[in-house]
């Protein structure tokens, strides 16, 4: 167990930190061992598992199982459930604690219900959690218990100290006999859960695994691995590097200390799940899994990778490591890259068309990462004299901020949050859904004031309340097309000088609409009828003035192949982009056709796909960055034509331009990075000069003449207090930006947006990380 002594950082002796770590995602069950009951009743289908402080007391802690809901599920709760959203123990010998494994292979952490009955437990079932993982919360919880227990630091403590505290079956014991009743004087024990599993011993890495670079564990930690023993690591790759922090205080990079970086993979797990590994000497000092959530980025000036990771925690931190030899850097981040990809499809990196790896690898652009204050740095003249005049205007837009917010207008109705957002074409409207209600905004100036509310929206028929799913406005902006997740083979046309919906569009029986586009980029500004439609695997045209079923059977196209489509954009001329959760994206010229374009996945789902007016550059939305793509053909028979009307040439695919936030930057936010849909700011007349989209409290713009120069991070960024739902551009102007939050709906200046600085980005909080002597919890 004390090989994770070194990874639990600041954050367990900080009164701030209440909670010390936490799985994210999983079910909890209560598990009998018995017969005449159903012996397996899930109490909480999606839930997250923390270690939490005892306010006020030392040394005390609570295992805190907490209920997550889906979209609108909380909203169908009444009030006496709503008390039922956690379960709280506290952390004791007496709850027996072990780990083991499910049927389906899953870690799953059992405890005794100590309320309940004899032979009842608690078991939190976790899909997505790895060993260490595993091993790390369960040490936490020793640690717990030794705290309670003997009312001091567990930071002393040794293997043996901390050994009292695992679970050790209990002694078979003379059962009754069989018949009614037990029999007189037989001993009850607590029985086993039947997923109950004791780990079993895995050795640590030794130096031939890390191909010469990492030494033997010493006696003590092999003595220490007997007790709580850790997994052993297959190494793809290897390196010697510096380590460095961002320390938020000193806004730079710091030194750590020398690393072995390796990128392993758990022998006896996923084949498919891989993990950055350093160690400092003797000891592993970080372990984080590659995935998406590493926000990596690559650096070639410095031969070094930044990426961030909450520990557990929920607060993000930034780490780098700087390659000390030249040599090592590119095999080094194609290793990575092979890692990422296959842990994000979950199949072999050979499997991949040569087409295809180019693209992946091209995907991953270098880029440089200053270790250093970069509020000292100097950046384009140009963007010193946009500072200097923002800063002149900055009183003026606060104070215009403080009127808005201060103005006592009637607001939506309260219970549920804002959920979506549309900006309108004509009329200056701005629509934002809240339940079933949806709230009508005008625009006046650069403030956006409360309208009217559409109330209470329901199906024609049966006046059967509908919490719209998505939502487009339509014919001139007369219209509101509305999809309903309870009727997913419908459509419902809103009336909106009416203030309510008058008609079912009953689309096809067999297929359902999951996805709705205009039929051209401006359609909405015309009588235009048509609409384009998606279903996980079929692309289609919707006309609402048929009778009967409202799809155009000569335009309809369906692929045998699972897509799973998940956004639909269209361009002035009506030519087709279509993403999907697999992380593709296809480029039609017209419905009925196969795809004239498909650019392989790099992995991640995309949740909203934007093109320009002329099709010629698409930017696709993830939840940890976007794509930006130059969809014009540069080489071969078809060059000048873009990737809606030809075919890309199989070696000259587009290379993509992966937008994402600097990962010291992000140290300074509340919570990771999650990314709303990106838009293009857009207009009859108007190029496309500025990509806006938002993650958690955050609205952020880059300007899209820096990133066809290629420069990726030049963005910028405004701090709210709330959570922003969605952004997007008022129509016509490049300036506006009309901003939804969980509660509030307002208009933004493009020139209130700064550069990414301290004041402008931080929250603030305790700051948890010092820049000596640290190490992160890794898990």
């Amino acid at each position: 167990m004390n090989i994770f002594r070194n990874l639990f950082g600041k954050v367990w002796h900080d009164p701030n930190a209440s909670e010390v770590v936490k799985i994210s995602d999983g079910q909890l069950y209560l598990v009998r061992n018995e017969v005449i009951r159903c012996n397996r009743e899930c109490i909480y289908n999606k839930a997250m598992m923390t270690i939490r402080r005892v306010p006020e007391m030392d040394h005390h802690f609570q295992l805190v199982v907490t209920r997550e809901y889906e979209d609108g599920d909380e909203e169908l709760l009444e009030e006496e459930e709503e008390t039922d959203q956690e379960r709280v123990f506290l952390i004791s010998k007496e709850l027996e604690f072990r780990t083991g494994k499910n049927h389906e292979d899953d870690f799953v952490f059992i405890w005794q219900d100590i309320d309940g009955d004899v032979g009842e437990f608690f078991e939190f079932a976790a899909a997505r959690t790895n060993e260490p993982t595993r091993a790390f919360f369960e040490t936490c919880m020793y640690r717990a218990m030794y705290e309670r227990a003997y009312r001091r630091s567990a930071d002393n403590t040794t293997d043996e100290d901390l050994a009292e505290f695992i679970y050790q079956p209990p002694v078979e014991q003379r059962q009754p006999k069989k018949g009614k009743g037990k029999a007189a004087g037989t001993k009850t024990t607590r029985a086993q859960p039947p997923a109950s599993e004791e780990p079993s011993q895995v050795d640590s890495p030794s130096s031939s695994q890390a191909t010469g670079a990492a030494s033997e564990p010493s006696s003590s930690q092999a003595s220490q691995s007997s007790t709580l023993p850790t997994p052993q690591f297959e190494v793809i790759a290897a390196v010697e590097a510096g380590l460095h922090l961002f320390d938020v205080d000193a806004y730079s990079f710091q030194y750590q200390h020398e690393v072995i970086a390796q990128i392993v993979r758990q022998v006896g797990g996923s084949p498919f799940q891989y993990s950055l590994c350093l160690w400092h000497e003797d000891n592993m000092v970080l372990l984080h899994r590659i995935d998406s959530d590493m926000n990596q980025k690559w650096a070639v000036t410095t031969h070094s990778l930044t990426w961030n990771s909450d520990a557990g925690s929920g607060r993000p931190t930034s780490w780098c490591i700087a390659l000390n030899k030249e040599e090592e850097y590119a095999p080094f981040k194609q290793a990575f890259t092979r890692a990422m990809w296959e842990s994000l499809h979950e199949e072999s990196w050979a499997k991949a068309k040569a087409d295809e790896q180019t693209y992946v690898m091209n995907a991953q652009e270098d880029e440089d990462v200053e270790m250093k204050d970069v509020e000292q740095e100097s950046d384009e003249e140009e963007e010193v004299a946009d500072e200097l005049e923002k800063e002149e205007d900055q009183s003026e837009e606060e104070e215009e901020d403080e009127l808005q917010d201060d103005e006592d207008e009637p607001r939506l109705p309260p219970g549920a949050k804002n959920s979506q957002l549309t900006v309108g074409y004509k009329g200056d409207r701005s629509y934002v859904v809240r339940g079933n209600n949806i709230g009508v905004f005008s625009h006046t100036g650069d403030q956006v004031k409360y309208y009217a509310t559409i109330s209470k929206i329901a199906a024609p028929r049966g006046n059967r309340s509908i919490n719209p799913k998505q939502i487009m406005l339509h014919d001139q902006d007369t219209k509101m097309v509305v999809m309903d997740e309870a009727a997913p083979n419908s459509l419902f046309h809103l009336d909106i000088e009416r203030g309510k919906i008058v008609e079912e569009w009953k689309v096809n029986d067999n297929i359902p609409v999951r996805h709705i586009a205009p039929d051209s980029k401006l359609a909405q500004m015309t009588p235009e009828q048509t609409l384009i439609g998606a279903s996980g695997n079929a692309l289609f045209r919707i006309d609402p003035r048929l009778s009967g079923d409202k799809l155009v059977d000569s335009q309809y196209k369906q692929y045998v192949s699972k897509n799973k489509f998940s956004s639909v954009a269209t361009t002035e001329a009506g030519k087709i982009a279509v993403a999907s959760e697999k992380g593709d994206i296809r480029l039609f010229d017209s419905i009925g056709k196969n795809a004239k374009t498909a650019l392989p996945p790099l992995g991640d789902p995309i949740i909203g796909i934007d093109v320009t007016r002329d099709g010629r550059w698409v930017v696709a939305t993830t939840r940890t960055y976007l794509l930006v793509i130059d969809t014009l053909i540069g080489d071969g028979k078809y060059t000048g034509q873009t990737g809606f009307d030809r075919s890309f040439p199989k070696d000259a695919k587009p290379i993509p331009r992966r937008l994402q936030l600097r990962t010291e930057h992000v140290a300074y936010m509340a919570s990771p990075v999650a990314f709303t849909p990106a838009r293009f700011n857009m207009g009859t007349d108007q190029e496309e000069n500025t990509i806006v989209t938002s993650t958690g409290e955050y609205v952020v713009a880059w300007d899209f003449a820096k990133v066809k120069k290629g420069l990726l991070d030049k963005y910028e960024i405004k701090k709210y207090e709330d959570n922003v739902v969605q952004d997007n551009f008022k129509f016509g102007d490049a300036r506006e930006i009309i901003v939804a939050m969980d509660n509030d709906v307002v208009a933004v200046n493009k020139k209130q947006l700064k550069r990414p600085t301290r004041a402008s980005i931080a929250t603030p909080t305790k700051n948890l990380r010092s820049s000596s002597n640290i190490v992160n919890a890794p898990y």
